[in-house]
Formats: C-alpha cells, sequence, structure tokens
C-alpha cells in the first residue's frame, strides 16, 4: 500500500520538556488510523505538527509526498481537521462558516454552493443553515465542523478527540459519517480518542504513544497478542500504565489562536 503520512524521527520540544520523543511511523492511503495515549502523551502536539500548527524540533512530516515544513500550502490542501477544541464562528451561522473556509481554500463559488448543500445534507444540517451557531448543541457543533473540514476534498481527515462529551447516541452517528467517507471516498481518517472502544471497532491499525513515545502499533488483536490481553482497553493499560496523568504541555495553546495564524498566511499572499 502507499504511504500518505510519513512520521520520521520526529521531536518535539517546548523549552526543557519533551513533548514528542523522536518517533517514527506511516498511515497508508484509505486506511482509518488510531492514535491513542494518555493526557499529556503527545498526540495533539503530533496532529498540530501535521497541520503545520507547530514547527518540530527536529524530524520529518510528509503528507501525500509534500513536506510539511517547506510545502505548508500544498500540505493544507490535502487534509482537512476537526479540533479536539471548538473553531467555529459561534455569530456566524453554519452556512456562513462553511462559507468562509470555502473562500479561504479558493473554493469557486459554484462548486462552494453544491458542496455546501451536499455536506451539511450529509450531516443532517441542511435545515439549519441559517441558525447561528451558538444556537447548536455540541453534537451539531461537531457535525458541522467535520462537513467544514470536508469542503475542499482532501484526502485526509484528521480527527482530534473528535466525540468528547457527545452522548452515546450522537457518537455512534459520527462515526457512521467518518466510516462512510472513508468507504465512499478512499479517504484516510487520522484520530484520537479516549473511547478505546471507538478504536478497537473502526480503526484498521493503531499506535500508541506515552511520553512522547511510540510504545506499540499493530492491528486491535495484534496489540492484545503483544501483551497477552484479551481486550484493547487491556492491551492499552498493560503499555502505558494506570496512572491518572496530567494535560498535555501545549493544551494551552489556543487552538483559535493558531486557526488565525494559518488564516493570517492565506490572506496575505
Amino acid at each position: 500500500m502507499q504511504e500518505i503520512i510519513s512520521v520520521k524521527d520526529v521531536t518535539k520540544k517546548f523549552k526543557e520538556v519533551v513533548a514528542v520523543d523522536n518517533i517514527s511511523f506511516d498511515v497508508n492511503a484509505g486506511e482509518i488510523f488510531a492514535f491513542l495515549g494518555p493526557n499529556g502523551a503527545g498526540k495533539s502536539t503530533t496532529i498540530k505538527m501535521l497541520t503545520t500548527l507547530l514547527w518540530p524540533t527536529a524530524g520529518s512530516l510528509f503528507l501525500s509526498g509534500h513536506d510539511v515544513m517547506k510545502e505548508q500550502d500544498a500540505a493544507r490542501k490535502i487534509f482537512g481537521i476537526v479540533f479536539q477544541d471548538p473553531s467555529l464562528d459561534d455569530e456566524l451561522t453554519a452556512y456562513e462558516n462553511l462559507e468562509l473556509h470555502a473562500v479561504l481554500y479558493g473554493v469557486d463559488k459554484k462548486t462552494m454552493r453544491q458542496r455546501i448543500e451536499e455536506l451539511m445534507t450529509l450531516v443532517e444540517l441542511w435545515d439549519r443553515k441559517d441558525s447561528r451557531v451558538k444556537t447548536f448543541s455540541g453534537g451539531m457543533k461537531r457535525r458541522l465542523e467535520i462537513a467544514r473540514g470536508l469542503l475542499h476534498h482532501p484526502k485526509i481527515l484528521f480527527l482530534d478527540e473528535p466525540t468528547l462529551g457527545l452522548d452515546a447516541q450522537t457518537r455512534k452517528l459520527l462515526w457512521n459519517y467518518v466510516k462512510k467517507l472513508n468507504e465512499s471516498e478512499g479517504m484516510t481518517i487520522f484520530f484520537t480518542t479516549h473511547y478505546l472502544e471507538e478504536a478497537e471497532a473502526i480503526a484498521d491499525r493503531i499506535a500508541i504513544i506515552d511520553h512522547g513515545k511510540i510504545v506499540a502499533s499493530g492491528t486491535s488483536e495484534e496489540l492484545k497478542e503483544q501483551t497477552n490481553t484479551n481486550t484493547l482497553e487491556e492491551a492499552y493499560l498493560s503499555l502505558t500504565g494506570k496512572t491518572v496523568r496530567d494535560e498535555s504541555v501545549d493544551s494551552g495553546d489556543n487552538m483559535k489562536a493558531a486557526m488565525r495564524r494559518v488564516i493570517a498566511s492565506r490572506t496575505r499572499r
């Protein structure tokens, strides 16, 4: 299989703290890949580096053959992302949020209108297109963020804790959308989650990161075999321990501020 994500010897330091410690892994095109780990393990930091929001201290990252550090604009066209923290503009309508995203990515008006209607219908929000986002529930916002991330036909969809805080029914609905996209469009899905049953149910492969290092990778069955356990949860705890962790070192880095930096870089051109 052809790899679409390639991470080689990547390290990220915040002053004296090593958040990501010389990690390497690949993700194949069309794969559903779960990236698991405790709080502070380096998951979100890795995603931010892959999506041009953070600069690695060392190592290389490639998306569909594009060097993420040297070809940022080309890399950004390849992926869509749903952040762990909300990043929609609550004062805009659902339609306006998607329209703004389409303009930033240079989607022409005709395609934009068709794509917005298509995606909002997919996530069952077309009837609320003119409602301000501040009136939406958490689940509706997540669905809108998925639609926004797909507007420019990305090859890769990054999902950082997309179902955090959602009820079981909404979580199931969101994963049904994701699986449908993967199957119908061959889209590569890279996601993090603390709900291990989600990873076990839909991921083709799983990598587990702890203290900034990849400690294991493989299918759910392979991880259970490696740890001589019966469930993915048991395998995960065997590899990472049972100690409660603090939040990640970069959790204070505001996602909206990071997105504004990306928007500013695009509008200056």
